[in-house]
């Protein structure tokens, strides 16, 4: 049988009433799954790296790896250097090489320690430098990236010499470098966050108990979700930096969640209800504010599930979880902790009380409305020229540089640079895979020679490296004869040179380049050596990071518009359902858009480009857009809901739109702002983080809140409003016959 219309403001009605009549069980059910939560937190989780399965250079990897016996992903680089200006040639040079490296090659998890007295010819001259006073040692750990990553710290810890610096570098040094920095930043920006917060609300509530809720609220959902995203990590790929961004959505939402519930309670005991009356109360209106938020916010991060087999959708996963307990505990913990306070929320007054009724911001919204047009107009110009940096937008992966330099794998890597540049220099692999073994037939050497001469003509590359390359000549015929009858003299170096560059049905061919791996250059290369795969009758394929680069980008530009009409599609039905309007959500969703796209302009202005405190800008990580368009698409939708339930609870008594949007905003934009600045205080934190991700997306979202709450709330939403007048309340009677059937209608 249909609900009758307010059946949800019934049911959350009927919480507030169990939550007051069961305080004790909610509480002590919170306590036993804090406790559960803390546990799970401190046995940690099996966090890797931000992966995304299937990639074209993923496979080329592997056809790399085949032919050089060394797993790139589980492989680095150790540089030894002498501070005493030994020679690598030296006795004493060697000998404390020999002993460091001791430990590792009796440890069951290395898999392999070569060095250049080990190395072939070919190699082994590239693995010193004589003027440099360094020599370089590659180590290959057991198992997948994630097994070689755990095991990497103690590892490390074994190779120690008391003549020798030692400097690690690579990807697995990155990797464990990374998530020790993310760790770092995820309780450095808790601990700045979570003070702020506390100010701010006791700035709003000037009561101490009443600003301790949101906090305590908040921090039961952040632990309850990490718990669970650690506990996931045990069955599925979770990256490490999901643990930052599930922190940071969920304490922001949480503390919003829980200061819109404290207030509307408040109120309700302001205007002299009982605790018993004014609890069903605050939840059958705030509580259906934090609802509908919590499900355009969930919804959001459900975007990023579209992106299967990638890190992306099990961060969508986390912030969707972080979020549904952040509502949770806002309609059932919090609403048990004030039914065991009652009028003592107000206990601890700080100052004096702050006067009801917003009337400064109803003359904000008259002004607004009385000129809709000459605030409209120029607040939008702004907002489209804030948002034209993004049309110069550079997606690049997260390498070493975004470390510190004080970080050892940054310093491996700048080592490496000064002292075997060319090892530092962008590698692109491209493995050539034929049907059938032998690799060296004539018509396959030909074919390999003009793939080789082919790649050394495309723009921007330096160097060629293959079987078919470094001869004293240069016409496919004499490498016919060289490597199919070579001569006894050159037998052992073309044999060498096959064990280095050739498998039973792999051939390899490096192609060096000055372009860094995040360039445009680099990518252009990437793409014009993939432009015709065939080879003979085989088939290229390209590795590297470059590669990489292009691979996660066109993976991620493929999938986006897919997430972008999914959130938009769930605020819209959301947005529909809460208020019974097509014009309301239509008109959020492009305000959105608008505030979202000046906050991305802002971001490649500053990250990408470099400017204020950014001195060199580097391309955008390809998922941060994605992710913060997600994120910030549903958390923008915490003041919409707010402010727009209000003003329909006016509209619905009184039927005029102005005065609706009037009082609206006189009784919500005191909490929107209050909100937005713990918001903003929130992401503040995480934009002090060390790691240009990190920061990225503190100052992405903690702008994107701070447009949404100023710009777009405060002007644009009642001069719209303005504008379309009682059109903003239509919807075609068959659809609001339905809403009212699912018991959404007042």
């Amino acid at each position: 049988m249909p609900l009758s219309g307010g059946a949800l403001e019934r049911g959350l009605s009927g919480l507030g009433r169990f939550a007051f009549e069961r305080r004790r069980s909610l509480l002590a059910f919170a306590g036993l799954l804090l406790l559960a939560a803390i546990l799970v937190v401190l046995h940690g989780g099996a966090l890797g790296a931000s992966t995304i399965e299937g990639l074209p250079s993923d496979r080329a990897q592997a056809l790399v790896d085949q032919v050089t016996g060394r797993p790139s992903d589980t492989t680095f680089v150790a540089i030894f250097h002498s501070e005493q200006r030994l020679d690598p040639d030296d006795d004493a040079f060697q000998a404390a090489e020999t002993a460091a490296l001791a430990p590792l090659r009796r440890d069951g998890r290395v898999l392999a320690v070569e060095t250049a007295a080990e190395a072939p010819a070919a190699l082994s001259l590239g693995m010193e430098n004589g003027e440099a006073h360094s020599a370089l040692a590659f180590v290959s750990l057991r198992g997948d990236r994630d097994q070689a990553a755990a095991a990497y710290p103690a590892v490390r810890a074994e190779l120690r010499s008391s003549t020798l610096q030692i400097v690690c570098t690579g990807r697995i040094p990155f990797l464990r470098d990374l998530d020790q920095a993310l760790e770092h930043d995820l309780l450095r920006g808790e601990l700045v966050s979570l003070p702020l917060a506390l100010l701010i609300l006791l700035w709003v509530f000037r009561s101490l108990v009443a600003a301790l809720l949101p906090v305590a609220v908040g921090a039961l959902s952040v632990l309850g979700g990490i718990a669970v995203v650690m506990l996931l990590s045990q069955k599925i790929q979770i990256a490490q930096y999901t643990i930052n961004v599930c922190s940071l959505i969920g304490l922001g939402v949480a503390i919003d969640y829980s200061l819109f519930t404290v207030s509307r309670f408040r109120e309700e005991l302001a205007a002299g209800a009982t605790t018993a009356e004014a609890l069903p109360r605050t939840l059958a209106t705030a509580g259906r504010v934090v609802l509908f938020s919590g499900l355009a916010v969930a919804s959001g991060m459900g975007g990023l599930l579209v992106f299967r087999g990638s890190y992306l959708a099990a961060l969508g996963l986390g912030g969707a979880i972080v979020v549904s307990l952040a509502v949770i505990f806002a309609l059932t913990v919090l609403p048990a902790l004030l039914a065991v306070l009652g009028p003592w929320v107000d206990a601890g007054r700080i100052g004096r009380p702050r006067e009801p009724g917003g009337g400064g911001w109803r003359r904000v919204a008259t002004a607004v409305m009385r000129r809709p047009l000459r605030l409209l107009l120029p607040t939008l110009a702004v907002l489209v020229v804030a948002a034209l940096p993004f049309s110069r937008l550079r997606l690049g992966a997260a390498d070493v540089t975004v470390l510190g330099r004080s970080v050892e794998a940054r310093r491996g890597y700048e080592l490496l640079r000064r002292s075997f540049p060319e090892e530092a220099e962008t590698r692109i692999a491209v493995a050539v895979e034929f049907p059938s073994a032998p690799v060296l037939t004539r018509a396959r050497v030909d074919a390999l020679y003009a793939l080789s001469r082919r790649i050394g003509r495309i723009p921007g590359v330096a160097k060629v490296e293959s079987i078919v390359n470094g001869a004293p000549f240069d016409d496919p015929a004499s490498y016919e004869r060289l490597l199919l009858q070579p001569p006894p003299e050159a037998a052992q170096s073309i044999a060498e040179a096959e064990r280095l560059t050739l498998g039973p049905r792999v051939a390899l061919l490096f192609v060096l380049t000055e372009a860094p791996s995040q360039s445009d250059e680099a990518r252009a290369i990437v793409r014009a050596i993939r432009a015709e795969p065939r080879v003979g009758d085989g088939r290229l394929e390209v590795a590297g990071q470059a590669a990489s680069d292009v691979d996660a980008s066109d993976y991620v530009l493929r999938r986006t518009p897919y997430a972008i009409g999914i959130v938009v599609l769930v605020t819209g039905v959301v947005l529909f359902l809460m208020l019974g309007s097509l014009v309301l959500p239509l008109k959020a969703i492009l305000l959105n858009f608008l505030s979202i796209g000046a906050s991305f302009g802002a971001l490649v202005w500053i990250f990408q480009e470099g400017h204020l405190w950014i001195r060199h800008g580097r391309p955008i990580e390809p998922s941060l857009p994605v992710i913060l368009f997600c994120v910030l698409f549903g958390l923008s939708m915490d003041y919409e809901v707010l402010m727009l339930s209000r003003i329909k609870e006016a509209y619905d008594e009184t039927h005029d739109n102005v005065v609706a949007v009037a009082d609206g905003l006189a009784r919500t934009a005191g909490l929107i702002t209050s909100a937005a600045a713990i918001m903003i205080a929130v992401f503040g934190a995480f934009a002090l983080a060390g790691i240009a991700i990190i920061q990225a997306v503190g100052f992405g979202m903690g702008l994107a809140v701070a447009i949404d709450a100023t710009l777009v709330r405060i002007l644009l939403v009642p001069a719209t409003m303005r504008l379309f007048g009682d059109l903003n309340w239509w919807a075609p009677a068959p659809i609001e016959r339905l809403r009212r059937a699912l018991g959404l209608g007042h």
